[in-house]
């Protein structure tokens, strides 16, 4: 059903070319502003920057019946939430929240 490229000729390629051109620059030239606009912005700030990754590894026996973990990378007691996402969604207008983790009642 999509076959009909091998039809074309090589002045049809050329002709094509322009707009193909086109078409990246409009692409490439996007992602730069999205990257700048939305994904230029570090998520972590300030935690652990001497790290590579950063990856916490908790055995659910220690955590007891709950654990509240923060998801907004701004906690002074990061891994753990101390409720700075609070501050973050009012200056940015975010929803983040903790991840909570506990035991079945």
């Amino acid at each position: 059903m999509m076959e009909f490229y091998k039809n074309l000729s090589a002045g049809d390629w050329a002709a094509l070319l322009p707009f193909g051109v086109a078409c990246a620059a409009v692409g490439f030239g996007a992602k730069i502003f999205i990257d700048k606009k939305l994904g230029g912005t570090p998520v972590n700030l300030s935690l652990r920057k001497n790290e590579s990754k950063i990856a916490d590894s908790f055995d659910i026996e220690d955590i007891g019946n709950k654990a509240v973990f923060c998801r907004c990378w701004r906690s002074a007691k990061f891994p753990y939430c101390d409720g700075s996402h609070n501050a973050h969604n009012a200056a940015t207008g975010d929803n983040v929240g903790p991840l909570i983790v506990k035991k079945k009642d």
